[in-house]
This record gives C-alpha cells, sequence and structure tokens, in this order.
C-alpha cells in the first residue's frame, strides 16, 4: 500500500455530477481521467511541458499501462486529493503512481500506478527519454529509481 508522506504533489479536485453513476458512487472509469490530470499537472509543475503547449515540440508520449486499486468510494462533490510522483525512470519510459484521498470522507479510496513510453513520432518506436527530465524529476524526487 502506498503512503501519502512519500508524495509531493497533488491536485484537488471534486466529484461532478456526470461522474457519478446510478449506484451513486463516482464511476471506476473515471479514476483514469483523475490520474491523467494529475500526470499532467504534475508535468506542468516540474516544467515538463513544453512552453507551446503539449505537442509542439513534436514529442510523442503513449500511456502503454495503467493499473487502479479501488479501496472505497467516492459520491457527488465529494473533494479529493490526487497524489502523484513519478516512481521510477528508464531509458524511454517511466512510471508514475497516485493516490486519490476523499477529503471530505478523510479516507484513501484509490491507489494506482501507470507506466508512460516517448516514441519516436516517425518511426513510433521507443526511444531515449531527454537527459532534462531525468535531472528535473531527481531534483524533485529523491527517491526516484533509474533504472
Amino acid at each position: 500500500m502506498l503512503s501519502l508522506d512519500t508524495f509531493k504533489h497533488y491536485i484537488s479536485l471534486r466529484v461532478r455530477f456526470n461522474e457519478v453513476d446510478m449506484l451513486g458512487v463516482c464511476n471506476n472509469a473515471v479514476y483514469i481521467s483523475f490520474f491523467e490530470e494529475g500526470r499532467l499537472q504534475y508535468l506542468k509543475h516540474l516544467g515538463l511541458i513544453p512552453s507551446g503547449g503539449l505537442f509542439s515540440d513534436g514529442s510523442l508520449f503513449f500511456m502503454v499501462r495503467n493499473e487502479i486499486n479501488y479501496l472505497g468510494h467516492s459520491h457527488y462533490d465529494d473533494e479529493l486529493h490526487i497524489y502523484n510522483r513519478v516512481s521510477y525512470i528508464k531509458h524511454s519510459s517511466y512510471g508514475f503512481e497516485h493516490i486519490v484521498f476523499n477529503n471530505t470522507s478523510q479516507k484513501i479510496v484509490a491507489e494506482g500506478s501507470g507506466v508512460i513510453v516517448r516514441v519516436d513520432p516517425e518511426t513510433r518506436k521507443s526511444t531515449a527519454l531527454s537527459q532534462e527530465f531525468f535531472t528535473v524529476v531527481q531534483e524533485f524526487e529523491s527517491n526516484v529509481r533509474i533504472i
């Protein structure tokens, strides 16, 4: 189980009406969107989004894996904190970890992880991450593993 005290970054959001299913809980598929928003805001916070916006530098990144463990429920208008961190970096890929903390109930309701690969836009083959990426993430995440 992941621990909140090992995360330096989080975003806050509220569960919207359209994210709640007919059982009255936040639909399980919505958590993927929460993780995605957390990842983008994390990269933005670290200054790793190109100044011209996403995709403006010609780089491509593919999400190749998502994993979620559901531990509880969220409901309409609950305030959630989505905690995000890069847990490891390889030559052309890196792993994110996430915790969804329901600030309304004061409980962790989900945890998850994902893998992102940098891809050459022409060949669609994996390609090396930039040295800047390694440096910036290592400066922010003291426990990131370099594999």
